[in-house]
């Protein structure tokens, strides 16, 4: 067995309701404590059972709603010059996954100083964080169990910051803040969920290990067995909570095994055209997929069934198939858009998508299959 490493936040704190147990948490925080979210998240009245909790504790909190989807750096530098004006102990986020990316370098940035600039990248952070706890209102990024930050720096493109120091001091997966969540945002960031543990699962990093594979498999387990029903049914709590717990699972398998292709061409697509990041996702994947077979049908064989539970008693060939249409055609099931086309991509833009896709480089690397310039032009053609 080949040396691998494997690191995850500390302390995961799981059940409806369980917002309440911030006030366990004050003291991991401090006595000031920042909360950082967006302002629909805040106007549907998501953030106030945890002030309410922090406020019981008697933690004083200042409040930053300006995250936008796609944050560029100036919505991060604002909310550093706030906490560091209120004289923050600690940051908390509450929000999809552009608050809790937003959080997680406002914890970094306001302690240690650094520039967004210069930690750019893979391991460049150098500094110390505040305390950070992260909870999701999605069930999709798993950001809140990652050590990954996505900034938008210009008109279209995104770069990230990686660094175990990113990984907060404790993540809480309460599915009574998902309830209020659409059914095409239910079903769109669950699908990037599931992208999450198919390419961790497949990833060509030199870190793919056997934990993240396990991870990978119960995620999509979880979220096969339970997208159609909270899609369906939002209020359900159970298929609700389960959505959560396996886009966090799929967050801790990509947090070490790292994402592929799909992503990098996703991100374009958001940068440039502001498609939701699980929708961008979804878009591509079919197509991805279907490239990628060529050199890892095995390993989607080896999936099928977790998806797809009827697919169990099939030979590879089948599983592989099935497994392959079954994701094309879930996207129909679940009424999200499914060509380019259909949310305002014109063909003639394709050619920059895939120049922009190429840059990817830390997420191309990872792909089981080498791709050039006119694959990912193809890909996209295709998903048009």
């Amino acid at each position: 067995m080949s040396t691998f490493t494997f690191a995850t936040v500390p302390q995961i704190i799981a059940g409806p309701g369980c917002i309440a147990r911030l006030s366990e948490l004050k003291v991991r925080l401090g006595p000031r404590i920042l909360v950082i979210s967006d302002d629909g998240v805040f106007r549907a009245g998501l953030v106030q059972p945890a002030l309410a909790s922090l406020a019981e504790a008697g933690a004083e909190t200042s409040i930053f709603t300006g995250v936008v989807a796609d944050p560029p750096e100036t919505v991060i530098y604002e909310a550093v010059a706030q906490a560091i004006a209120f004289g923050a102990t600690g940051v908390l986020g509450i929000g999809g996954g552009s608050s809790l990316d937003v959080a997680k370098l406002v914890a970094l940035v306001a302690k240690s100083r650094e520039t967004l600039a210069d930690i750019y990248g893979i391991g460049n952070v150098k500094g110390e964080r505040l305390p950070l706890v992260l909870v999701p209102t999605t069930a999709g990024t798993g950001s809140e169990v990652t050590p990954i930050s996505i900034v938008t720096t210009d008109a279209y493109q995104k770069k990230g910051v990686v660094s175990p120091v990113l990984l907060p001091d404790a993540a809480l997966l309460d599915a009574n803040l998902t309830i209020g969540l659409p059914p095409a945002v239910t079903a769109a960031t669950g699908i990037d969920a599931m992208v999450h543990a198919i390419e961790s699962f497949t990833s060509a990093s030199a870190n793919n290990n056997p934990v993240s594979r396990a991870l990978a498999k119960e995620a999509l387990r979880l979220l096969g067995a339970n997208i159609e029903v909270a899609v369906e049914n939002g209020t359900d709590l159970i298929a609700r909570q389960a959505m959560l717990l396996g886009a966090m699972l799929a967050g801790q398998a990509f947090a070490n095994s790292p994402v592929a292709a799909v992503h990098a061409l996703a991100y374009p697509i958001g940068g440039r055209y502001h498609v939701p990041h699980g929708l961008s996702n979804s878009l591509v994947l079919p197509h991805v997929l279907r490239f990628n077979a060529a050199v890892c049908g095995d390993a989607y064989a080896e999936l099928a069934p977790r998806l797809f539970p009827h697919l169990e008693p099939a030979d590879r060939a089948e599983r592989l198939s099935g497994f392959l249409d079954g994701l094309a055609s879930m996207p129909v099931r679940l009424n999200l858009p499914v060509r380019l086309r259909d949310v305002g991509i014109p063909q003639n833009g394709l050619s920059l998508l895939a120049e922009n896709a190429m840059e990817q480089t830390r997420l191309l690397v990872n792909n089981p299959r080498t791709m050039s310039l006119s694959d990912a032009e193809r890909i996209y053609e295709d998903a048009w």
